[in-house]
């Protein structure tokens, strides 16, 4: 676990500090290793070096079968639960275009069959662009407000997820880290681990921050 200056430039220039001045539970540029990550498939991620900087890419489907209709492709940050949290990252869409291109952030996550995610796509429905919730059956939608849709493009994108356990807050960021893209409310899961990947997609990741109130294995 690492706290890199670059790391805190990026934060502060895209207003990801805002809702917390705590030192972070836990940040990764993947310069060094991706030890501290616990993927559905590790054989589908890996670090990869462009331009000079390192990035943690899940670059095929995982070999992943859920219990329940929810994500295949999801890594877990290892040995850290959180209850209220805020969890930033820098995303980079490398799936195919169209309506569910998506990328996701995962939270709550207790095991397979239990967790909340965000599916962050280019057009929303009922199956996309939405906050969903696995509880023992396949996800179901628990969005309050949502979006028409996420722009995903190939260039690189901030992210947010802020989540207030009392009130039951979830708010989701895309690109603008003042106004949320999707909300919902739902106290189901007072904590868990936080993680990133895509429902079905592939996509690039870097940056990932996370500030947040731990919580010891119940």
């Amino acid at each position: 676990m690492r706290i890199a200056s670059m790391l805190c430039v990026f934060l502060i220039a895209n207003g990801l500090h805002a809702q917390n001045d705590k030192k972070p539970l836990f940040s990764d540029d993947f310069e060094h290793s991706a030890e501290d990550w616990q993927p559905s498939d590790a054989k589908a991620w890996k670090i990869e070096e462009k331009g000079g900087s390192k990035r943690y890419v899940q670059f095929q489907q995982s070999k992943f079968t859920p219990p329940h209709r929810s994500p295949l492709n999801y890594s877990l940050i290892k040995n850290v639960r959180v209850s209220n949290f805020v969890l930033s990252a820098k995303a980079l869409s490398t799936g195919k275009d169209g309506a569910h291109r998506d990328m996701c952030l995962f939270f709550g996550y207790q095991d397979p069959a239990h967790f909340y995610y965000v599916h962050i796509a280019k057009k929303a429905d009922d199956r996309a662009n939405q906050i969903f919730i696995v509880n023992g059956k396949d996800r179901v939608k628990i969005s309050t407000t949502s979006t028409d849709g996420t722009p995903w493009d190939d260039e690189w994108h901030a992210v947010k997820v802020v989540r207030d356990v009392d009130s039951g807050k979830i708010e989701i960021y895309w690109g603008d880290m003042k106004k949320p893209i999707m909300t919902a409310q739902d106290k189901t899961f007072t904590w868990g681990q936080v993680g990133i990947g895509s429902f079905d997609d592939t996509g690039l990741w870097d940056d990932v921050v996370l500030f947040g109130d731990r919580v010891e294995k119940k």
